[in-house]
């Protein structure tokens, strides 16, 4: 299928559209907040009265882009990709704020605020510079924003010597932004569990994958992040190395996303997208075939784990569940709360923190009230949603693996 004709596929979706609301019973923004008035109504009711490409009601903007809907929806409509497009049009017609340029280029922030990390990391939690950065720009001054670790992965990776490993796997490490730029223990640990496992691992040249930019209305820029960074992982693809991904939304960008709402489609993307694989779904893999090693100690913690959105949005279950059932000792708590409501940068903005907090207050609630040691969860701003909405520090699946294996 041609990018056009899966662009006209998932449009014309909105024909099996039953009316039967199970995408508005699910949705987590319309249940908190009536400036949303539900997927179903924005998404295929207002897409038939969209025939000239005019976005009709404002009120489009609240969703948040979670994917819950296409999740839920029984009859396959993809109802978020229509409203993700739709929302791209309405931002044309009507301006992209400079907030939503600013916040959308991770790699730009991460450019300007490593080399001064201190100084970057004392103003944003500076309470009268985000009352400014309020005022000025939108974002919300209690909004979770991540601290610059002030050195990159990327530097302390070319720093090291390629880690010894007898077995054949070949692994084209896929990062993403946060972890380059926020968090690169979380790429330190990856590296070393995938080399445990007998994984030879390489680091391709890369980017940002545009899935900030797409969740904005950005499109164009986002085809043009996606595109470079399909480029630099293509040549792997083709070689037959394995992309394992540390972000479940970057990793769903390339997997899907960059086809059905950018239309990005050529030879590159479909040998990249063929060979991506989130870290925790490679893993659970390896498990399954009898491949992964199971030395782990004991970790005798209680943890959370909340799936985020992007996550079930892989189709691919919950393999950090099956994982971290393999270390002893470990108490692993499901919680059954579908969006933490931060949404990327969704709940950054002004008027959109309070409802990503009402959103994720039954998650936060679960969490409290299990009083856990570490919460766990796959998507990095979730967990600093998490982490903001409940004190409790939360990490990586591969974070509880990497301790389990004792790898430092």
């Amino acid at each position: 299928m041609t990018a056009e004709q899966e662009f006209d596929f998932i449009r014309d979706s909105l024909d099996h559209c039953v009316k039967c609301t199970i995408c508005e019973t699910a949705c987590p923004v319309a249940a908190v907040t009536p400036l949303f008035p539900g997927p179903k109504y924005v998404g295929p009711q207002a897409e038939r009265f969209r025939g000239a490409g005019q976005s009709v009601d404002a009120s489009l903007d609240y969703c948040s882009s979670c994917g819950i809907c296409t999740l839920a929806c029984p009859q396959g409509v993809h109802v978020a990709e229509i409203n993700s497009r739709a929302r791209a049009v309405m931002k044309q017609q009507h301006g992209m704020p400079l907030r939503d340029q600013l916040i959308a280029r991770p790699p730009l922030q991460g450019k300007l605020g490593t080399p001064v990390a201190p100084v970057a990391n004392f103003v944003l939690s500076n309470r009268l510079a985000r009352l400014v950065a309020e005022k000025t720009l939108g974002i919300h001054r209690n909004a979770p924003v991540p601290k610059f670790a002030g050195r990159t992965f990327r530097s302390w990776a070319r720093r090291q010597p390629a880690p010894a490993s007898a077995g054949t796997r070949r692994v084209a490490y896929f990062h993403g932004c946060s972890t380059n730029y926020f968090e690169p223990g979380l790429g330190r640990k990856a590296v070393a569990v995938l080399a445990h496992n007998g994984c030879q691992v390489v680091l391709p040249r890369q980017g940002c994958c545009g899935l900030p930019l797409q969740s904005n209305g950005i499109f164009d820029a986002a085809r043009g992040y996606v595109r470079r960074l399909v480029a630099g992982l293509a040549p792997y693809a083709k070689q037959g190395y394995t992309i394992v991904a540390t972000s479940t939304s970057c990793g769903l960008m390339l997997k899907r996303e960059a086809r059905e709402i950018l239309g990005v489609e050529d030879d590159d993307l479909r040998a990249v997208s063929s060979q991506t694989y989130d870290i925790c779904e490679f893993l659970a893999g390896l498990a399954e075939a009898g491949e992964l090693q199971t030395d782990f100690r004991p970790v005798p913690l209680t943890v959370t784990y909340h799936a985020p959105c992007q996550q079930q949005g892989h189709n691919i279950g919950k393999p950090a569940l099956d994982l971290l059932a393999l270390v002893p000792q470990l108490k692993v708590i499901e919680l059954d709360r579908t969006c933490c409501g931060i949404a990327g940068t969704y709940g950054l903005k002004r008027e959109k923190y309070d409802i990503a907090m009402q959103v994720g207050s039954g998650l936060f609630g679960d969490i409290r009230a299990a009083r856990p040691d570490l919460a766990v969860c796959d998507s990095e701003t979730c967990r600093w949603q998490i982490t903001h909405g409940t004190g409790r520090t939360s990490v990586h699946p591969v974070e509880i693996l990497h301790r389990a294996y004792g790898l430092g």
